[in-house]
């Protein structure tokens, strides 16, 4: 009895106009940046004009990536709320797979953008077993406090021990696949933000993801226990926004490039591994075909990194030994260096820097759930 589940950060799929860019540079796309702009009425005109037409392109591929995953359930970040999704799913990807992915779950998280974490699922899997929704839980309502988490790092950021640990949600759905139980935590940690107070945005930020890992394992233990024994059938799906290792990348397109493996000495992910809580299987995979996002500010800071995760309690990983993820790359634009070897035909109109399916590519697996 096999399921397909996947994971995809979509970027941004909102069904709402985001006019700040008008008295804030750094927020104003860089099209209209081009252009002399009257007034704020004027700039609302354009800035929806730019909008939807940028959209419909890129929804097109975020549709192809979705379908390329072939998913029976599909965890979703950047989700503005259902009546985005279903709008997306309606106009877009019905017209890829058909009648798909009809249950869709979702509550109203932390970010102060209004992007939330979802779950979209089909009524069957592949093979004709019966999907089941049973039940959904978010937490997140969760403080510091709650959990005791607060550190003086959290304090020097800013984070009152009263304030909420996740920057969107942890949210846990509960389903059944031909009758055999399965739990999935999908989550989407704190972004890195710009550079601060002498330290790069990753490890500016990373006392937050430290606390939402913390978190994410905690709710795991208090419902199935500290230990690893029993069949106990849980997954941990979403963009983390952190990573263990990159390929650090030089030279460029005219002399070529080189990709540099390099270990990280911190990672929030390491919370959730460390003493064989759960596993990792993008690991399986080898060490250059990891990656999941394209990171550049500029030829001296470029990166491949892994930032989306499926993550198999310790039963799921054994059970599924030698289930090796599979990764959709053909949404990527045309600026994103890849590995030899690792080339893949990009979908029809995919540009050099947009339209793209995402700047990050979905991930998906097949897993034995008997």
């Amino acid at each position: 009895m096999s399921l397909r589940l996947a994971t995809f950060n979509v970027e941004n799929l909102m069904n709402r106009f985001d006019y700040s860019g008008f008295r804030n540079q750094l927020r104003q796309d860089r099209t209209l940046a081009l252009f002399e702009i009257e007034n704020e009425a004027e700039y609302r005109l354009l800035e929806q004009a730019r909008t939807i037409a940028h959209a419909d392109d890129m929804r097109q591929l975020t549709a192809l990536a979705i379908a390329a995953c072939r998913a029976d359930i599909l965890c979703l970040q950047e989700v503005d709320n259902l009546e985005a999704l279903n709008a997306f799913e309606y106009g877009y990807l019905f017209k890829m797979v058909g009648q798909g992915y009809r249950q869709k779950y979702s509550t109203s998280g932390n970010d102060s953008r209004g992007i939330d974490v979802a779950v979209m699922m089909r009524a069957e899997t592949a093979h004709g077993q019966p999907i089941e929704f049973v039940r959904m839980t978010s937490h997140a309502h969760i403080t510091y406090a709650d959990f005791g988490l607060h550190t003086p790092e959290l304090a020097a950021l800013g984070e009152a021990e009263n304030e909420r640990i996740f920057r969107r949600d942890c949210l846990e759905i509960d389903v059944k696949i031909g009758g055999r139980p399965l739990t999935i935590y999908s989550v989407h940690f704190k972004s890195m933000g710009s550079p601060r107070d002498g330290l790069d945005g990753r490890q500016a930020t990373m006392p937050i993801r430290l606390a939402e890992a913390q978190a994410v394992r905690r709710i795991i233990e208090d419902r199935f226990g500290k230990d690893h024994a029993g069949g106990k059938r849980w997954v941990i799906c979403g963009d983390m926004n952190d990573y263990r290792e990159r390929l650090v990348i030089g030279g460029d397109a005219f002399a070529g490039y080189s990709f540099e493996p390099a270990r990280e000495a911190t990672s929030s992910v390491n919370v959730l591994l460390d003493g064989g809580f759960c596993e990792n299987i993008m690991e399986r995979r080898p060490e250059l075909d990891r990656w999941t996002l394209y990171h550049t500010r500029g030829p001296q800071e470029r990166h491949l990194c892994q930032l989306d995760y499926i993550l198999l309690s310790p039963s799921l990983a054994q059970r599924n030994a030698n289930a090796i993820p599979d990764i959709v790359r053909a949404g990527q634009p045309w600026r994103t260096p890849f590995p030899p070897g690792q080339q893949v035909e990009r979908f029809p109109r995919t540009g050099w820097d947009r339209p793209k399916a995402s700047d990050h590519c979905p991930v998906a697996v097949t897993l034995d759930i008997a």
